[in-house]
């Protein structure tokens, strides 16, 4: 059988388990204390991946933090405290916790919609207790009994959503992990379910206790951070040790970053979780007429619907993939974007995306997908005004316009029903990756013509 075991934390017998703000602080001590020992003696190199998390200026305690390899495959969960990374090129190395250790493993999944699954490893014959409190609340679900060496596993599930504390109590001493239910389940009370046991057997638990999480120099890996039922994604292609903060404060102004100016005009910035956009269509250049190629001059052009300055004012420009780049390759690059800035990437669209969807969050699947994905992650985008075919909520401050598109053939078309925005990713040598909203709910990702003029968002740096 092979265990997921992301993080134990033990407490001594002096510790009073009834005493929750003590049990807190005393984990994250000696949490911290065990990374400092385990950096120091540590004999492989390796990077060091810190993370917090704030909303606004005001700290924001993780409840946990999900990796993901965008260049490989696989993730792994870390739960507070654990909230700091050993990365070698060989892999992650999530924990050890020896041959015969008392402890509860993180639960799985987590966060979890309805239920998640608990598992306690007791070395000795005795009496044990689990016992899980919600950090806001008294609903306490508790069970104790005498256990068996091995393998002991619940099922928990609870009412609604929360933040919860899992405590193992054995021999005089405790182990403690969290969990972040998002979910509804219908039930009165809290469950706690004991469905499984499995006697130990060393090696291997040995084996079960070490996570690898494979990496290579160069792979890009997406972070998200889950405090308090939401979410907050970063990506980084990290090469060194560093450290990360996640941002949950939305649908305001970016944090220190309230407008930016730029080639003589003034743009508003929203701050979307972790990612901070312009809130209006980049609208910078000299405008030509539709039926004329945007060429690598010197000069930056763009396109104005129906070739009128007034619809640049309103919807910003339209421009060609190439133009927009800069003619640069480089997913992320600059282009014609303020400094500091870049042009979005394709997952950059996919953090967005799964940020302000009520059903498929950061990292799910359903973001690889092309055409229509997600559930309502366009309504949320638009405008609440302006769309000829609905409009939307608006619910983070995106304020995506229906900007219409300049057609390869020099014809404009689809203002008032479509909005379109570029990546900074190619198809091919021919075709780019690029974001449309229109009358549906939902968020379309497909490629087209770099020939096609489309709006253009900025991401900051």
């Amino acid at each position: 059988m092979v265990k997921s075991n992301y993080f134990n934390v033990y407490l001594s017998d002096v510790f009073n388990p009834e005493n929750e703000v003590v049990m807190k602080k005393v984990c994250l001590f000696i949490w911290l204390s065990i990374v400092f020992i385990f950096n120091v003696l540590a004999q492989k190199p390796t990077m060091l991946l810190s993370f917090t998390a704030s909303n606004g200026t005001n700290y924001e305690m993780l409840d946990s933090i999900k990796v993901i390899n965008r260049s490989g495959s696989g993730d792994t969960v870390m739960q507070w405290p654990d909230t700091v990374m050993s990365l070698s090129w060989q892999g992650l190395h999530e924990a050890y916790n020896g041959s015969d250790q008392f402890g509860i493993y993180s639960s799985y999944p987590n966060p979890s919609a309805y239920f998640t699954t608990i598992t306690l490893f007791i070395p000795k014959r005795g009496t044990g207790k689990i016992s899980v409190v919600p950090l806001l609340g008294n609903q306490t679900a508790v069970d104790e009994k005498v256990m068996e060496p091995g393998y002991h596993t619940y099922r928990f599930s609870t009412p609604g959503p929360g933040v919860f504390l899992i405590t193992a109590h054995w021999a005089g001493r405790n182990s403690c992990t969290k969990c972040l239910q998002t979910g509804t389940s219908g039930l009165a009370n809290p469950s706690l379910e004991y469905i499984a046991y499995e006697p130990a057997n060393h090696n291997q638990k040995a084996a079960g206790n070490i996570q690898t999480f494979q990496f290579l120099p160069g792979d890009t890996l997406l972070y998200v951070g889950y405090a308090g039922g939401s979410q907050s994604g970063i990506t980084d292609n990290p090469a060194g040790s560093k450290n990360y903060t996640f941002q949950f404060a939305t649908n305001l102004p970016c944090i220190g970053n309230a407008t930016v100016q730029y080639a003589g005009q003034v743009y508003n910035t929203i701050q979307v979780f972790s990612q901070c956009w312009l809130k209006e269509n980049l609208n910078v250049g000299t405008m030509i007429p539709g039926t004329q190629a945007q060429t690598d001059n010197g000069t930056i052009e763009k396109y104005c619907y129906v070739n009128s300055p007034d619809s640049c004012a309103k919807y910003g420009g339209l421009y060609q993939w190439n133009e927009m780049m800069q003619y640069m390759l480089q997913p992320g690059t600059q282009g014609i974007c303020p400094p500091g800035w870049r042009i979005p990437t394709d997952d950059d669209w996919k953090i967005l995306e799964g940020a302000v969807d009520s059903q498929f969050g950061i990292g799910d699947p359903e973001w690889d997908a092309t055409w229509s994905r997600g559930f309502d992650a366009g309504s949320n985008l638009k405008t609440s005004t302006g769309w000829i075919t609905g409009n939307g909520t608006n619910l983070y401050g995106f304020s995506g316009l229906p900007a219409g598109e300049r057609f390869d053939a020099g014809t404009f078309i689809e203002v008032g029903e479509f909005s379109y925005w570029w990546s900074s990713n190619q198809a091919d040598s021919t075709f780019a990756w690029y974001r449309y909203i229109f009358s549906d709910p939902v968020i379309y990702r497909s490629s087209f013509s770099k020939k096609d003029g489309y709006s253009v968002r900025c991401l900051k740096n």
